[in-house]
């Protein structure tokens, strides 16, 4: 049996336009390969593809790459979508 935890999505910029909100909760399991949250991120919004490659995924403020790596998360993490920054 797969273990379960809820954890709250944050969307900044032009993830948040792409989603169509800022945040959610979504149940995810306790133990998931990074690309795997991401994959399950973008399946409930098939639009966030189109910056997949652009986007910083932090979870619990530390960035995570998109790789094979494990997340071993617990009800109430944060996992933020966070576009890139652009400055002048």
């Amino acid at each position: 049996m797969v273990l379960r935890c809820q954890v709250e999505v944050l969307y900044f910029a032009k993830s948040a336009e792409i989603a169509g909100i800022r945040s959610e909760t979504i149940s995810v399991p306790q133990e998931i390969k990074a690309v795997q949250l991401w994959n399950e991120i973008e399946a409930r919004h098939p639009g966030l593809a189109d910056v997949r490659n652009q986007v910083i995924f932090a979870v619990r403020q530390e960035y995570v790459e998109l790789g094979d790596q494990v997340l071993r998360l617990q009800s109430g993490d944060e996992i933020a979508i966070i576009p890139p920054i652009s400055g002048g």
